[in-house]
């Protein structure tokens, strides 16, 4: 999977707008020399654009703008490929792939580094609009699972939530077809084919297996949807163990629309005394580096303004843009004592580095719990042509925490000090205790025993498939990837 990213706002780099890059700031981008600012038009979503092929949007044009802010920003330089034809390509994704290969071969850039649509990150960054049925698929061995429904959505009116089995798939009742049908005719380019264009009105024949076993068939239309990144339903709520009382977090993505309500949840973890949390990230694919910090800050209540909460680096010759950022006081922020942070394979960037950072102040009082992150310590600035809604996100940016750690492209499990081993339990609810990976959350608070994240389970390989093919989904859940994923889907894994 082309996988999600951080973006980072900073006054070193803000040299006409803002810069964004894997995992935090506002829904800017910035304008950098040969770049022609943002464009900031609100709607649309999509991936790699398909401009206008003649005059500065054609092909060779777009590949030329792009190696040059490549060749100019790239964190490691040394590993672009030296010599790229690119008049060998067709099309501007399997150019940049090209370009950075040798970086992708040592796991440096699994696919971090390519060319969206500015006005559809822009929309999603800002609110989180995007289209589609509204849930999250995986796999299951052979099963097409839901992991996970968004409110609002015509998958969650349809009666499909978490634990919901696909059974068949079709334009409609007359020519449904089951799931092993549709993979033995092309495997996963044909499931995504079945499943449609994420464009609002798209309509799929869908047979479904709910989690109490009814099985039914509905007709469900795509439609225009804002993602919220902390759900209404189980987002944030208080969890009563035993008599111990529990925050607990359930962020989906790190973007702007986030900001208010992590506020408000730890303002009322805050009013009610909780000192324990269990923060959820085991499908957040990253996002925004404003917002990961602005959660960091939310749970250093007990930390200074001296105390360092991350460290950015760029390479050599741009180290004038390398900033330091320490902890800030906030009204809402709690002092917890422990904290459960639960991950999978699918937990990457902007979740690792929140992870990272509460590593240096909490060791044996946190733990990773869950199965190994994916391993993604670095972000990406967004620089943007305009004329084209050509917007290249490329690989600029290491973010290390106050002990200067940072390199954990395996993943963080060998990076803690505790880990705690469980699955990802489809049968329950998100939220609910008696899920597995937050009841195994839960014992960690308490103190009891755990099994280690073993080595089996770390990020593994950086292969093309490396988000959805990684060990650490539960060992079960697979998310399914579309081959062309729109700005949401990157920062959503599994999203259709």
């Amino acid at each position: 999977m082309r996988n999600g990213r951080w973006t980072r706002t900073t006054a070193a780099l803000a040299l006409a707008a803002l810069l964004a890059g894997c995992g935090g700031g506002g829904s800017g981008n910035v304008s950098l020399p040969g770049g022609s600012g943002s464009a900031l038009a609100p709607g649309g979503v999509g991936s790699t654009p398909a401009p206008s092929p003649s005059g500065q949007c054609s092909l060779a044009s777009r590949q030329q703008w792009a190696e040059a802010q490549i060749r100019e920003w790239y964190l490691f330089p040394e590993l672009l490929a030296a010599s790229v034809n690119p008049a060998s390509f067709s099309n501007l994704d399997d150019f940049i792939d090209a370009l950075v290969a040798p970086a992708r071969a040592q796991g440096r850039d699994r696919f971090f580094t390519y060319v969206t649509s500015i006005a559809g990150e822009d929309a999603f960054n800002r609110s989180g609009q995007t289209a589609g049925f509204g849930f999250r698929l995986a796999f299951d061995g052979e099963r097409l699972v839901v992991t996970e429904s968004f409110e609002n959505t015509p998958a969650l009116s349809a009666g499909i939530d978490r634990g919901a089995e696909i059974l068949a798939i079709g334009t409609s009742m007359g020519n449904l077809r089951t799931i092993s049908d549709i993979l033995a005719s092309g495997g996963s380019t044909a499931l995504n084919d079945a499943l449609g264009p994420n464009t609002a009105g798209t309509t799929r024949a869908l047979r479904f297996r709910t989690v109490d076993g009814a099985v039914r068939e509905e007709n469900v239309a795509k439609a225009d949807y804002a993602l919220l990144p902390v759900s209404s339903r189980y987002g944030a709520r208080v969890i009563d163990d035993g008599g111990r009382r529990v925050g607990y977090l359930n962020l989906r993505t790190f973007i702007s629309s986030a900001d208010a309500p992590l506020r408000q949840a730890f303002a009322d973890f805050r009013a009610q005394g909780i000192t324990e949390l269990v923060v959820d990230f085991r499908y957040n694919g990253g996002g925004l580096i404003n917002t990961a910090e602005l959660l960091v800050d939310l749970m250093g209540r007990d930390r200074t303004a001296s105390d360092i909460l991350s460290r950015t680096r760029f390479r050599p010759e741009k180290s004038s843009s390398n900033t330091l950022r320490y902890f800030r006081p906030l009204p809402e922020a709690v002092a917890p004592m422990r904290i459960a942070f639960i991950g999978t394979g699918a937990s990457a960037s902007a979740s690792e580095l929140v992870i990272n950072a509460m590593q240096p102040y909490l060791r044996t009082r946190m733990a990773l719990v869950g199965t190994n992150t994916f391993g993604k310590p670095v972000g990406q600035i967004g620089l943007d042509r305009a004329v084209c809604d050509d917007r290249l996100r490329v690989v600029a940016l290491q973010v290390e925490n106050a002990d200067n750690r940072g390199d954990y492209y395996n993943g963080l499990a060998t990076t803690l000090d505790v880990t705690c081993q469980a699955t990802d339990d489809l049968t329950r609810p998100l939220g609910d205790p008696g899920e597995a990976s937050i009841r195994r959350a839960l014992d960690f608070l308490a103190g009891r025993a755990c099994t280690p994240i073993g080595a089996s389970a770390s990020a593994g390989e950086g292969s093309e498939q490396a988000m959805t093919t990684r060990a650490g989904l539960a060992r079960e859940h697979m998310l399914v990837t579309p081959d062309n994923p729109d700005a949401a889907q990157r920062e959503v894994p599994g999203l259709f």
